[in-house]
């Protein structure tokens, strides 16, 4: 028996995917929610086999959902996001029904996860996405047992902290398990600046940038704070700032 929760904000779709599921009586439904915070209790709780997952969805979306969880739960995405971004995770043999879906195509979909060809790395799906236009306003996070979305407007700065990002803002810090290199693909290139190899910072915080000893520099902040500037970072500053 394979156990799935459905996970979308429209409950039209979640009626018509659990309508299409009665075909297959190897499939059990546990569960279903329409929001992002309600799923990541829901997957922890249930451990699924599988999830039909939305991807616009209200308070955190559905790839936001996925960075918060841990799962090894087959993923068949029901959206109506843009081709292009389809085309993307669609490399890393996830399936996904556009919506409006018809029955056909649901099937086809249940097909490929009944045998087994859907890869269920998680991981490997979203570093291909961070390379995708996705929503860079907003960094999402757990805090303790709760989710926290915060602003990149409230960032001060993103320091690189062994396997995690440390996000420092005006609140306090969080630690969040991806890499510098995620946070230049996704974060604007106009907000942030990777300055050294263990830090980007918020460039409408920078006030000063002074040299301080041969080939490295210093950059001060509105909030007092200080990072160093490597030689290419420095340069980077440049460019961006256009000094």
């Amino acid at each position: 028996m394979m156990n799935c929760i459905i996970i979308d904000d429209e409950p039209l779709a979640r009626s018509i995917i659990k309508e299409y599921l009665q075909h297959y009586s190897s499939i059990h439904l546990q569960a279903e929610c329409g929001d992002g915070f309600e799923a990541a209790k829901l997957i922890q709780q249930y451990q699924p086999d599988l999830l039909f997952l939305d991807i616009q969805m209200p308070k955190i979306n559905g790839f936001e959902l996925l960075e918060l969880v841990e799962t090894n739960a087959a993923i068949i995405f029901t959206t109506a996001f843009e081709e292009f971004a389809i085309k993307a995770f669609e490399q890393n043999a996830f399936d996904y029904l556009l919506k409006p879906f018809s029955r056909e195509r649901f099937d086809k979909a249940i097909q490929k996860v009944l045998s087994q060809k859907v890869s269920t790395n998680t991981g490997t799906l979203l570093e291909t996405l961070a390379a995708t236009p996705q929503e860079t306003n907003r960094i999402v996070v757990k805090d303790g047992s709760k989710i926290k979305i915060i602003p990149v407007t409230q960032v001060h700065y993103l320091e690189a902290a062994d396997d995690y990002v440390k996000i420092v803002t005006k609140e306090g810090n969080y630690l969040k398990k991806k890499t510098m290199q995620y946070f230049e693909q996704t974060l604007s290139q106009q907000q942030f600046a990777r300055i050294h190899r263990s830090y980007m910072v918020n460039l409408q915080l920078i006030t000063k940038i002074e040299l301080y000893e041969k080939e490295n520099y210093a950059a001060t902040l509105s909030t007092g704070q200080q990072l160093p500037v490597s030689k290419s970072g420095y340069m980077r500053l440049k460019f961006v700032l256009g000094i």
